[in-house]
């Protein structure tokens, strides 16, 4: 018999952390490869988590709420054979990377006990609780398996009122010392997210309601302060007469619909028409990676599709070799996962640069946080009727739509952003029923 651990997978490209929204299964319980064991949220998919082992449940590290880095242990299962991690070793390697131990306190920590060792288990949201209200760990009973602090023994010792402080009594054991130092060195590197506490002073009043952050909406929240302190956003934007294109799929959408049985959307163009001018300006199709710029090969656009409480970006992969007809297929099916919650990592990853449909909604005009490590975002606004003065003077009415761009001005420059924007807007007002087959 052998213990092996499970660790926190990476659900996505540039995914670093996810959040334990429900345990599938409790200590004790036996498990196959490959059966689901915990559902979990991050900012770009809700996913079940295989087993990568079959065995039984040995100890949930985690709890339910728990936000932890990709890497880090969620749980361990008793597998038979010999198991590559005892059980034992777990405690002994996680200080090593979290706490600054003294030579003292290494040597009282050679032959932890069982619930001295689970205790020491901090997770990220433990953590991150006590240094926000200054609470001393050391003297917290924690109630989770093997005395592990979980986040409900710090909320009652929030509400009780009586927070313990360091310094203000002596830690019960000598063991239990080696953990104190485990809040100062997260709270350096929890540095950004501390930004966010001054929210807990705002005053609530009867009426007022408050709603718990979810952990996939506290992921976004982290991802897009990530992109906007990282990345240098300059932002332009470009209008374009799409009158033909109107014209044309209109024309089109009735046969279509019955035909393909699904909807050949306004959005399916403009995506075509990026792809197209990704591959004439390969410099937007860009990463920053901090001492060099990779520029990729493949043309994979992002998609945003929103639900009532988050955003996801699904990935049409290759988009410059799929036809119109094609994209609005990838596009319906997508768009489809995400509402159905059976969105997948793969579905996620590889994106190279983001494309976001802010007109669905009726925007005119917006500025869109790029999505990180990409190097730009465009935004297509709602396509509006206007008066317009044509070329020879007279005033008609024309469908006119917004292009918006933002730009890591670390990899891009004005110069490049606009001829991309001009070749984007040049193919959208060629579209028509004699230039563009959506076939």
């Amino acid at each position: 018999m052998g213990i092996e651990n499970m660790k926190m997978p990476q659900l996505g490209e540039s995914v670093t952390e996810g959040t334990i929204s429900k345990w599938l299964v409790s200590p004790g319980d036996t498990v196959n490869k490959y059966d689901p064991i915990a559902e979990v949220q991050t900012d770009k998919v809700n996913a079940e988590v295989p087993s990568s082992f079959t065995g039984t449940i040995k100890d949930l590290i985690a709890d339910e709420g728990d936000t932890l880095e990709v890497g880090e242990i969620i749980c361990s299962i008793e597998v038979e054979g010999e198991g590559s991690a005892p059980v034992e070793q777990t405690p002994k390697e996680e200080p090593k990377e979290e706490v600054d131990e003294t030579p003292q306190t290494a040597t009282k920590t050679k032959a932890p006990s069982k619930d001295s060792g689970n205790k020491a288990r901090y997770s990220p949201a433990v953590l991150k609780l006590s240094q926000e209200h200054d609470i001393d760990l050391n003297q917290v009973e924690g109630t989770g398996n093997g005395g592990r602090i979980t986040r409900k023994d710090l909320k009652k010792v929030i509400e009780s009122g009586n927070i313990p402080k360091a310094g203000e009594a002596p830690a019960p054991k000598a063991e239990d010392q080696a953990p104190q130092q485990a809040p100062v060195k997260e709270k350096a590197v929890q540095q950004p997210a501390k930004q966010s506490a001054p929210a807990a002073n705002v005053p609530v009043i009867p009426g007022d309601i408050e709603i718990p952050v979810s952990g996939i909406r506290k992921a976004i929240a982290s991802n897009m302060v990530r992109s906007k302190h990282e990345a240098p956003h300059a932002w332009t934007m470009m209008e374009v007469d799409v009158t033909n294109l109107v014209d044309y799929r209109n024309s089109l959408k009735t046969e279509f619909k019955q035909r393909e049985g699904f909807n050949l959307t306004f959005f399916a163009f403009f995506v075509k028409a990026v792809a197209q001018a990704l591959k004439e300006y390969p410099q937007i199709n860009s990463m920053w990676a901090g001492d060099k710029i990779v520029q990729k090969k493949d043309i994979n656009l992002s998609i945003a599709v929103a639900t009532d409480d988050a955003l996801y970006v699904p990935v049409i992969k290759n988009a410059d070799e799929k036809t119109i007809k094609g994209i609005a297929r990838e596009i319906t099916e997508l768009a489809g996962k995400v509402r159905s919650g059976k969105l997948t990592s793969q579905d996620m990853q590889g994106g190279t640069f983001t494309v976001n449909n802010t007109g669905s909604f009726g925007s005119v005009q917006s500025m869109g946080i790029i999505n990180y490590p990409q190097a730009a975002i465009l935004q297509v606004e709602s396509i509006v009727k206007r008066p317009v003065v044509m070329n020879n003077g007279m005033i008609a009415v024309r469908d006119m739509v917004n292009l918006c761009m933002s730009l890591d001005h670390r990899v891009l420059d004005g110069l490049v952003c606009g001829r991309f924007l001009q070749r984007v807007k040049e193919i959208l007002e060629n579209t028509s029923k004699e230039n563009t087959s959506v076939y």
